[in-house]
């Protein structure tokens, strides 16, 4: 019986060869010119239309702003390129999402994930100042549309959502929350 396949001995003796050295030869190693060559990141404007998000901010209901939803906290990663969303939520929720402005398509992508299972990817873009994105998601067996929107206000970043279960004949909203700057309590 052969414990080793020939496919996995031949990787295997790849891998080998590579850390070991071609032929008697030292390992490759980077060059001066790589290891000094540094990504230039994401820096033309489009990828700055969303940065009106980024801070440490408390989440309210519009309806009820006495009392904070949630904590979270946006900022930027991996060169300017993206922004991540730390969410916790008073009762437990915690989510994360992820945003990208997708140079070669020309949208705004999101992919939102939750401790509760939960997947959300939405994609739009920036006009008159407001970031509006869309997309789909399955709750419980039924197929939603999702529209949400961010803007900056007076009172901090409105970020207001609707859902749709009839193919977007009717909206109902899901949630509409103003962030407000963190503040330290007492």
């Amino acid at each position: 019986m052969n414990r080793f396949p020939l496919r996995a001995m031949t990787v295997t003796i790849g891998a080998v060869i590579l850390l070991a050295g071609r032929h008697g030869q030292p390992p490759l190693r980077p060059t001066s010119e790589t290891q000094s060559a540094k990504p230039r990141g994401c820096i033309a404007p489009e990828y700055h239309q969303f940065d009106f998000w980024l801070g440490d901010w408390d989440a309210f209901d519009i309806d009820d702003p006495s009392k904070a939803l949630a904590r979270a906290h946006v900022d930027s990663i991996l060169d300017g390129c993206v922004l991540r969303e730390d969410y916790h939520g008073a009762t437990g929720a915690e989510g994360q999402s992820f945003t990208i402005y997708d140079e070669s398509r020309k949208v705004w992508h999101q992919t939102w994930v939750t401790n509760r299972g939960q997947l959300l990817t939405i994609k739009g873009g920036f006009q008159n100042g407001e970031i509006t994105m869309t997309g789909r998601d399955l709750v419980k067996g039924t197929e939603r549309q999702v529209r949400g929107s961010w803007r900056p206000t007076s009172q901090g970043i409105r970020e207001t959502a609707v859902i749709s279960t009839d193919g977007g004949k009717t909206w109902n909203q899901w949630f509409d929350l103003i962030f407000r700057a963190h503040k330290p309590g007492p």
